[in-house]
């Protein structure tokens, strides 16, 4: 069942258990999801579909801080809430370690040696980690490696 399927049949479930933010947050991805498949006309696959939802936890996170920091914990406790739901979707993070030993197979994969072979771990790299670890966090790895 591909991940669009899974989204519209939560959504489903979600509105027979009147599920108000549940349904609410599955609407919004679904609307985000098919905006980019008529901006772009063809289909997303899986894997643009978790894209779109990586990026979607991602602004959300950004909210987080923000709202925080002007003392409106409503709102952030309202984003964290989105965020839980759209991780459901989301593939298993990987743990530290998995990353590392991603990112050190990777350099010896594309043979990089120094900070300008940064870009190609990091092009190697996204496809096997897209939705399942933080990219800015993986980029600090990279750079501390190649250093």
């Amino acid at each position: 069942m591909s991940l669009i399927d899974q989204l519209k049949d939560q959504m489903k479930e979600a509105m027979r258990a009147k599920e108000k933010l549940r349904l609410g947050t599955i609407r919004m991805a679904l609307a985000a999801v098919k905006q980019i498949e008529v901006d772009t006309r063809e289909s997303l696959n899986d894997d643009q579909v978790i894209a779109v939802l990586t990026k979607m936890v991602k602004q959300r996170r950004d909210s987080i801080a923000q709202y925080e920091a002007a003392g409106r914990d409503e709102l952030a406790q309202a984003e964290a809430s989105e965020i839980q739901v759209l991780e459901t979707f989301l593939p298993q993070p990987l743990s530290q370690e998995e990353v590392a030993a991603l990112v050190e197979a990777t350099i010896l994969e594309v043979a990089a040696s120094s900070m300008a072979d940064m870009g190609k771990v990091m092009g190697a790299l996204k496809p096997k980690v897209q939705g399942r670890a933080d990219m800015a966090a993986i980029g600090a790895m990279i750079k501390a490696k190649l250093q």
